[in-house]
């Protein structure tokens, strides 16, 4: 828990305009999420080629994680978060301004998105570690403050999805890319006007080297054991949700129902259940078994799978999809409280960059095996081995010591 100093002023603005800052990028991201995988359908018709998208989406947020860490404790939070953003803005505006004048072959195109997935990785890592003394300036608990910056983050799919899926009907895919490249503008716009500048961690030795600062984010990871299991549960999470959602579920919807609008609600319903289960956790979870909370809330969010097996209307889809990912809503938050109130706050940048590329680690080369096996197996059998093995990983966290460490927090360790 944040601990609040009662002679100090609270001021939400800071927090709050991180928020809408995160909110307005995030947007932004779902719409690329969808159009580039999307268009790569409509040209190509090849899962494969979906799959190598992701992988080029996927790849540079885990490069950036393991070696960008280190540079956001070098830079300053603050400042790392505009310089990402606006590289971030310019090289999505690039898509659509080649594919309109000289034209954008397939190669290019895994350039850009690789390169805008490597400059906005650092920018998000830095706007996450801005989160505790903004909180502690708003008087917010830290389980509140990583609550609603998850309830964003799900939130942005709820509103993205669905307006992505119109606008690429209405504008074209290319054209929605432009919105995407206008949002990361603004989001540090917000940034570098509202937040202060003095969020630059002071490093203990000025002249270590880059490289030890790296190992040693690495090594706090491997030394903490409920670090470390979070980041190879999830890393085996997202290894199979890479698959469903990269790979699987686009082309399920685009051979069942034929139009990205409906791909376009199915992930605004898991946004809008995550957002319903967020702003639950954040009203209540301060006061509930962290653990067991984080468990069945794994479970529940991959119950999901299942009902595609059935091919059912679009309607029961969103809604049983809207349902199940109420699960998702406390994880990030009670994964971020544990960061929180675990890693020191000069290391923030590279233990932070290290877990995500950790977590992320497997995600290209779930993305490049779903869209092979895809092909060979059909979406059918992919949608069975994904629920039985989701269902296998997410119980065994129940047994694993280390992830009950998850219930003692600062005050108790």
């Amino acid at each position: 828990m944040v601990a609040i100093d009662s002679e100090k002023k609270i001021n939400p603005i800071p927090i709050y305009s991180l928020l809408i800052a995160n909110a307005i990028s995030l947007v932004g991201n779902v719409f690329s999420a969808i159009a580039i995988p999307w268009f790569v359908l409509q040209t190509t018709g090849s899962a494969t080629q979906t799959g190598i998208t992701g992988f080029f989406t996927i790849l540079p947020v885990v490069i950036a994680g393991f070696f960008g860490g280190t540079l956001i404790d070098r830079l300053g939070y603050k400042r790392t978060s505009i310089i990402s953003d606006l590289a971030s803005g310019v090289t999505t505006a690039m898509i659509p301004l080649l594919h309109f004048t000289i034209g954008l072959e397939f190669w290019q195109l895994m350039v850009l998105v690789f390169l805008g997935a490597l400059l906005d990785a650092p920018g998000g890592t830095a706007r996450a570690a801005l989160l505790p003394e903004l909180a502690e300036q708003a008087g917010m608990p830290i389980e509140r403050a990583t609550s609603l910056t998850h309830v964003i983050e799900r939130g942005s799919r709820l509103v993205g999805a669905p307006l992505a899926g119109l606008l690429i009907g209405i504008m074209g895919t290319e054209n929605v890319l432009w919105v995407d490249a206008a949002s990361f503008l603004i989001s540090a716009g917000i940034i570098g006007i509202v937040i202060s500048g003095q969020r630059t961690v002071a490093r203990e030795n000025k002249s270590s080297r880059y490289l030890d600062e790296l190992r040693d984010g690495l090594r706090f990871i491997a030394h903490d054991k409920l670090i470390l299991a979070i980041v190879i549960m999830v890393m085996l999470t997202n290894f199979l949700d890479s698959i469903f959602g990269g790979v699987v579920r686009p082309v399920y919807v685009k051979e069942v129902y034929g139009n990205a609008l409906n791909l376009g609600f199915l992930i605004a319903a898991n946004g809008g259940g995550a957002v319903i289960g967020g702003l639950i956790f954040a009203a209540v979870g301060h006061r509930l078994p962290r653990h067991t909370v984080f468990v069945w809330a794994f479970v529940l969010a991959g119950m999901q799978l299942w009902v595609y097996l059935f091919y059912p209307p679009i309607a029961v889809l969103v809604a049983t999809g809207l349902i199940f990912s109420m699960g998702a809503g406390p994880l990030n938050p009670i994964i971020g409280a544990v960061e929180f109130e675990r890693i020191p706050e000069n290391m923030r940048g590279r233990v932070f960059g290290a877990v995500t590329a950790g977590a992320w680690i497997a995600m290209p080369l779930g993305m490049l095996l779903g869209g092979i096996f895809t092909e060979e197996l059909g979406v059918f059998t992919m949608l069975i081995l994904l629920g039985i093995i989701y269902l296998i990983v997410t119980l065994s966290m129940a047994f694993i010591p280390a992830m009950k460490e998850m219930n003692k927090k600062a005050q108790e360790r």
